[in-house]
């Protein structure tokens, strides 16, 4: 079935994006399935999980309202066409899998039509997902940083020799030994 996302919404997307490419596609179809999978997402206590930094990204955080900021979008860098969506509420979840879709010879205009107009059974592998959603962020306290004194997350300090380091301060210390 071609996308059904109203053309006005579509338009919105693109300009939250800055402009059409078949990586967008790709995250308007992943909410589209997303939709049919998952119900009504504007009822659903939605987590969306990217595992690729692509243009859809863009997509999929301004259609479903998750972000980064609000720990319901969660960017994991494993450089895959992949996007999982869970519902807290209900449990339920699955993992999209783009499938290989060689654009061939395609232009770029061919290729966002293709996307926009291919059924997303034969656009997307689908695995339910039998794991618990993602914990909702959690508000942690500040720890400053032995070396730079800059306040730092306390999940995302390091301790060494009874002091605490920021990531970046810590590769340093850990580079020199």
């Amino acid at each position: 079935m071609p996308c059904t996302l109203p053309k006005e919404k579509l338009d919105e997307t693109i300009r939250f994006h800055g402009h059409h490419c078949p990586g967008l596609t790709i995250g308007i179809r992943a909410v589209e399935l997303a939709e049919r999978e998952l119900g009504d997402l504007a009822q659903t206590d939605l987590v969306a999980v990217s595992e690729t930094d692509m243009c859809g990204v863009d997509a999929i955080q301004f259609l479903t309202d998750c972000t980064l900021g609000k720990g319901n979008f969660i960017h994991r860098d494993y450089g895959k066409r992949a996007f999982s969506f869970y519902d807290r509420k209900s449990g339920k979840g699955f993992r999209a899998l783009l499938k290989d879709l060689a654009p061939g010879d395609r232009s770029r205009e061919q290729a966002i039509d293709h996307f926009m107009t291919i059924d997303l059974d034969d656009m997307f592998d689908l695995t339910p997902l039998d794991a618990l959603a993602p914990r909702p962020a959690q508000v942690l306290e500040s720890l400053r940083c032995e070396h730079c004194g800059e306040m730092t997350m306390e999940s995302r300090t390091r301790r060494f020799a009874g002091k605490t380091y920021c990531i970046p301060c810590f590769s340093d210390i850990d580079q020199k030994l």
